[in-house]
């Protein structure tokens, strides 16, 4: 299968990239290199004769039709996303801009070369978004492919709309598709802005362990690899015009995560003093949601899979990685905003 990756340098959409290529898929990784992009997470496939990279801006109408007509994709993934809250609620017009009228772009350009090739019926639009859409959960329940939206942030609501605007070039001009929501991903190459990466570089430096509030926020945490997983298993097997909800089967309070990630350093990289010494609670973000967590039934049921890689295992897997790459994480620092506290403008 031939596999059009927007996003693809990025930390999601690089591992569905590396596990493309690796099951022998042609894949077409079209990125246009923000500041969260990184190549170098695609050197292990960089030389394979099944990838291919294109820098583009899934906002370039042309460059999309150029890209269609030149590599002439069996489907399309679409990860290309603005996704970090902070940045959102600092500056959501980049987030509009991307997430949505992107989405629009790459839609037509699908559209339009789905029409002009016959409207073959094997042709997928795989878009791939998160479990933020759905806004917050109290202390009990779940959400699943049928709780209706309620993005709370900038980051979700554009995603959200980019939801809609799927289901609706579906609906309405019968573009086949797939959508998955997805929990809270963790593991390499996780751009160094979001929480477990700040926890591992903060501890290291010495420096104040930042925590939102109390630290009693939930997730549901994904190993990034798993997701990987699961998205080619959707692209592959799931029905056309139907969600999919994927979580990693992993609640735990934020501040739980943290010291878990102190503990594992107190092992691999200890010190005069314990790591979780170092956490700070810092004032909180503007509407934090409290609780996120995924009912995977659909994925299970209809399509077999459920992650692999539990909790503890996929955080000892994350600290060892970033134990052992220093000069992946270094490079990135003093990328904007890397190591800054943002979202503090509501």
């Amino acid at each position: 299968m031939k596999l059009i990756v927007t996003g693809g340098a990025g930390f999601i959409g690089s591992a569905v990239v590396r596990k493309a290529v690796a099951d022998g898929h042609h894949v077409v990784n079209l990125d246009c290199l923000t500041y969260a992009a990184c190549l170098d997470n695609l050197a292990s496939v960089a030389g394979a004769p099944n990838y291919v990279f294109e820098k583009a801006d899934i906002r370039d109408a042309e460059a999309m039709a150029r890209i269609f007509a030149t590599h002439r994709p069996d489907a399309v993934m679409h990860l290309a996303a603005e996704s970090h809250v902070d940045r959102s609620i600092d500056g959501p017009g980049a987030f509009i801009d991307t997430n949505v009228r992107g989405t629009y772009v790459l839609l037509e350009a699908a559209r339009a070369y789905w029409v002009g090739q016959g409207r073959p019926e094997g042709f997928r639009f795989h878009h791939i978004s998160t479990d933020e859409v759905f806004g917050t959960l109290g202390e009990t329940g779940q959400f699943t492919e049928e709780t209706p939206y309620a993005p709370n942030s900038p980051y979700s609501a554009s995603k959200a709309a980019s939801d809609h605007l799927v289901r609706a070039w579906g609906e309405t001009y019968g573009l086949p598709y797939v959508l998955t929501n997805c929990s809270n991903n963790y593991g390499p190459f996780h751009f160094p802005e979001k929480l477990i990466p700040v926890v591992i570089l903060k501890a290291l430096a010495g420096a104040p362990i930042p925590v939102y509030g109390k630290g009693e926020n939930v997730r549901d945490w994904l190993y990034v690899e798993d997701h990987a997983d699961a998205l080619l298993t959707v692209l592959a097997r799931g029905e056309n015009h139907r969600s999919y909800n994927i979580g990693g089967e992993n609640e735990a309070k934020n501040i739980d995560i943290v010291r878990k990630i102190c503990a594992i350093l107190d092992v691999r990289r200890p010190k005069a003093t314990p790591y979780a010494d170092q956490i700070a609670f810092v004032t909180d973000r503007p509407g934090h949601d409290l609780r996120y967590a995924i009912d995977p039934t659909r994925i299970r049921t209809e399509l077999g899979w459920r992650p692999s890689v539990t909790l503890d295992e996929g955080l000892e897997r994350t600290v060892d990685w970033y134990l052992a790459n220093e000069p992946w994480w270094r490079a990135l620092q003093d990328r904007a905003g890397v190591g800054e506290r943002l979202g503090v403008k509501a």
